[in-house]
């Protein structure tokens, strides 16, 4: 362990006003070579023969930005870091970027544009991508910029800046925007088409092109008229400095289009919120009108966003690698999930066996080496969270005195880090505003890669100690560098000049970016999505440990959108994202272009398979949530490997268990812990999770806890409720099904109950139950049964009845609750049956005139092959919805439930008060 430098007592006083604001370090480092942090501390030099970041040729590089954005936190690990980051140094414009569904690249005439809408198979097929193919370029008269730079930049839309003396432009592009909008001077404007371009639409400033098969409007100042000639399209200004160009999903959607035209996005921004177990966020462009008083715009959602709002879209939709993009018209649209559960380990149980589990710990708490020789930021962070889970399941079995050897081994090793002038530090860099650990690696320093992996488990680390140890982890202790660690990876403020927003999190795309620099033709990439959420559930863990509520809720919000995304675009949980020619369940890399069955060091399916589960902690419930997509993983990881996992067993019989606990127990059972643990993982914590789900059951993430530190689990009809409270006073934890659990201070708490109970139910006026003949009716007391929904017939009906059963009540009265939604419960079975999916359309027809004025159409339902009900709700999202609500008189209510896909009947469940819809009315 280093010992900390002496320091001056006024360091120490300005220490400590800092850290009680809350700060850290000071916002612009001081000239010592040590900053002090609390106890702790961080160099503003770099040690001896280290490098910073640099070009691919070991050049030092600063940010590649405009007088008006020097000084300012560049956003590194973006979705156009190349920007501003010259990695390769014969490249001063980008490399492409994936914006979706537009793609760009700088170039020294303007900008590159393309929409690729068809995948290639390449590597083997191994990997599909929508790269970059330039439809056209859009810049002025005679431009010839020498290079491209970062001119500003929000939550998800970057301007990118090109001047060659006499000529300068500016172009905002973003995440889902249909639309660049331009600004230009010393030059007309100019688009240049790949190939000679089909003109569908002349309306002297408004233009309508057809460019490799897709629809271009080009839209200048009124009074002006666009010029084709060849390939190219120009057209004077008029004076004025501003033109943009838009895609379009068909040219009836011209006019829709020219209305937003000249509404200039100036700015992105999201906001989140965290309360009673649901996260919701709201994603706001700031717009500017150039012409006319429209504010309004369009923005095309991803499929992890459109899965969860309720919001109005409008029938228009894009291709991009993420699968289908759906269009909003508004500056705004709002996105409502469940909190994903976060507990600091799995709660004892009866089936662990406490001498198994106390030989396993002293294995891994008094090795030789508790650290396996770990020097670099990366595998020491590995080497620290693997310690950190046994502290919890130490103190669960009363081995106190390993417990506390554990906690000493881990202040001990954070401590040292959290120190500068020793073997290792962290390092702050005042040109790219990011702190560094050395020694490095991975690029964690040359290309800014990795922070939010490596630092991850540091922040998990610190959570679990300051849950047993809260002064260690006061501002005034090590708590001030743990916060500065945060700050560099994950920071929730825009307005710190130390620090970039949220470096490598892109909130529009849903996940992090593990390239800092962005230099590929494939845009940036992410291969171990789990090391992200690692990051995630620690800022929970942390928050509710430290009581920043701040943290806490950004570490749920963060958790929360990247597990959706994880879901849809790693593991493909409904199959609606991989291009049919893919041929694969999984992605072990996702990229801006789209996703490679591959990892960066093997092609050893183990890998591929498991790089996006590690580390499994009581952060990696949420996975749990799509037991199909697991069964699928582990199937294809198995036909790859041609068996059994052998390397990494343990990190895949630990995701198997968030699907089928018994399974995952038959196999540890018969390797009789004869393996080697991969290198974050312990025996000692791998045999308590697979025993501890073999008893409790897989995570039930259809019920949430009113605290983010909680969780659920369902096995044989019986759900175990568990929650941890970090707070120094007993409180009771709600559940969205009506559980109530009472938890001591400090303390982990479980109960019981049916997972059949519905728990408390609004009043009978406005709860239906499904009853056999079509009948939805308020009485309870019914008698048990099912329906069969009749198969799709291997056709795809997602979105139209097809065969549905239909339900219906009339003569309905009721107020509409301001600001609800519909809400259902259906228990549907598709037996042994693979592929099967159940949709649902709930209808309103308000004065019970035969026409239905609201339609809501869900999201299908993905059933397993399994018998047993699985519960269908309102959370898999809207698919559609038309019309409006309002007040029911003397109205009529309508349930059509049918199957989307598959080719095999199922079941749905009526005669029960479990098999509910609930209408937002009193």
């Amino acid at each position: 362990m280093a010992v900390p430098h002496p320091r001056p007592a006024a360091a120490l006083v300005l220490a400590a006003a800092l850290a009680a604001a809350g700060l850290g370090p000071a916002a612009t480092p001081a000239a010592a070579a040590t900053v002090p942090v609390g106890a702790g501390s961080y160099s503003d030099t770099r040690p001896a023969g280290t490098s910073g970041p640099t070009t691919n040729t070991g050049a030092p590089v600063t940010p590649k930005v405009t007088p008006a954005a020097q000084g300012k936190p560049v956003p590194t690990n973006d979705w156009w870091s190349s920007l501003a980051f010259q990695r390769y140094g014969d490249n001063p414009y980008s490399t492409p970027m994936y914006g979706h569904p537009l793609t760009y690249q700088a170039t020294a005439g303007g900008l590159d544009i393309g929409y690729p809408t068809s995948p290639a198979i390449v590597g083997e097929g191994r990997q599909y991508e929508f790269a970059h193919k330039r439809d056209l370029t859009l810049g002025l008269t005679g431009l010839n910029s020498p290079d491209t730079k970062a001119d500003a930049w929000s939550d998800w839309t970057v301007t990118p800046y090109w001047s060659d003396g006499t000529r300068t432009l500016r172009t905002t592009i973003g995440h889902g925007s249909p639309f660049v909008y331009a600004q230009g001077s010393g030059g007309n404007a100019q688009i240049t088409t790949a190939s000679t371009p089909t003109v569908f639409a002349d309306q002297g400033n408004v233009l309508g092109i057809t460019v490799a098969g897709h629809h271009y409007a080009l839209f200048a100042p009124t009074g002006t008229d666009w010029n084709v000639s060849g390939t190219t399209v120009s057209t004077a200004l008029g004076g004025k400095n501003y033109f943009s160009l838009a895609v379009l999903p068909s040219t009836d959607a011209l006019a829709t289009f020219k209305k937003y035209a000249f509404s200039f996005v100036t700015g992105s921004r999201v906001d989140w919120s965290t309360a009673g177990g649901t996260v919701r966020a709201t994603y706001t462009l700031t717009t500017e009108a150039r012409e006319g008083t429209e504010r309004g715009t369009l923005q095309a959602l991803y499929r992890h966003q459109w899965l969860h709002t309720t919001d109005a879209l409008t029938p228009y939709t894009y291709v991009s690698p993420r699968g289908t993009m759906k269009v909003r018209e508004a500056a705004s649209f709002t996105t409502v999930q469940k909190a994903a559960p976060v507990l600091p380990g799995l709660p004892r149980t009866a089936d662990v066996d406490t001498a198994t589990l106390r030989a396993r710990l002293n294995e891994a708490a008094y090795a030789s080496d508790p650290f396996s020789g770990a020097v670099d930021t990366y595998w020491t962070g590995k080497a620290l969270g693997k310690l950190a889970q046994l502290v919890p399941l130490a103190d669960q079995i009363g081995e106190t005195a390993t417990r506390d050897r554990l906690l000493s081994l881990l202040k001990g090793r954070l401590q040292d880090w959290f120190t500068a002038g020793g073997a290792n530090e962290f390092s702050y860099d005042p040109a790219w505003k990011t702190l560094t650990g050395y020694p490095a690696s991975y690029g964690s320093d040359t290309e800014l890669n990795d922070h939010h992996f490596h630092y991850g488990y540091y922040v998990y680390a610190a959570a679990i100690v300051a849950q047993y140890d809260p002064g260690w982890a006061a501002d005034s202790a090590w708590g001030g560098m743990v916060r500065t660690l945060v700050r560099d990876t994950a920071n929730p403020a825009r307005t710190d000049s130390a620090f970039p927003f949220l470096r490598g999190f892109d909130v529009y795309a849903g996940h992090s970016w593990a390239s800092g620099h962005q230099g590929f033709a494939a845009g940036n990439n992410q291969e171990s999505s789990s090391e992200s959420t690692n990051l995630s559930a620690a800022l929970v863990l942390w928050g509710s440990a430290t009581g920043d509520s701040t943290l806490r809720d950004l570490g749920s919000y963060l958790l929360a959108t990247e597990g959706e995304a994880i879901a849809q675009y790693w593991f493909d949980a409904d199959q609606q994202v991989f291009p049919a020619s893919f041929g694969h369940d999984t992605a072990g890399m996702v990229w801006g272009s789209g996703a490679a069955y591959a990892t960066w060091w093997t092609a050893n399916p183990e890998e591929i398979h498991g790089i996006n589960v590690l580390p499994v902690t009581g952060g990696s419930l949420h996975l749990g949530g799509h037991k199909e997509a697991i069964r699928r993983n582990i199937a294809e990881m198995e036909r790859e490997n041609g068996g059994a996992a052998v390397e990494w067993r343990d990190i895949l019989w630990e995701f198997q268990s968030l699907a089928d606990p018994a399974a995952a127990k038959t196999k540890w059972d018969a390797g009789n812990g004869a393996y080697t643990p991969e290198a974050g993982e312990s025996k000692a914590h791998t045999y308590h999770w697979i025993t501890s789900l073999a008893a409790l059951g897989a995570p039930d993430t259809s019920v949430t806890g009113d605290i983010p530190t909680s969780a659920v689990f369902a096995k044989a009809g019986v759900r175990t409720y568990v929650a941890h409270n970090h707070g120094s006073a007993t409180r009771t934890v709600t559940f969205s099904d009506g559980k109530t659990l009472t938890v001591p201070a400090r303390s982990t708490a479980t109960g019981t109950g049916t997972a059949t109970d519905p728990g408390p139910q609004p009043s009978t006026g406005n709860t239906f139950r499904l009853r056999s003949g079509g009948v939805l009716t308020t009485a309870t007391g019914g008698t048990p049964g099912s329906d069969t929904i009749p198969s799709a017939g291997g056709t795809n009906h997602d979105g139209t009845p097809y065969n549905p059963l239909v339900y219906e009540v009339r003569g309905v009265n009721g107020t509409l609750r301001p600001g609800g939604t519909t809400t259902f419960r259906l228990p549907v079975d598709a037996g042994t049956a693979v592929g099967l999916g159940q949709q649902v359309r709930i209808s309103y027809d308000l004065t019970g005139d035969g026409t239905f004025d609201r339609t809501e159409t869900y999201h299908y339902f993905a059933t397993d092959p399994i018998p047993g009900w699985e519960e269908y709700n309102q959370t898999r999202g809207l698919k559609s919805a038309t019309g409006g609500l309002g007040n029911l008189a003397n109205g009529t209510v309508r349930l059509e439930v049918w199957s989307a896909i598959g080719n095999a009947d199922s079941r749905l469940q009526t005669g029960t008060d479990t098999a509910v819809v609930v209408i937002p009315y009193d």
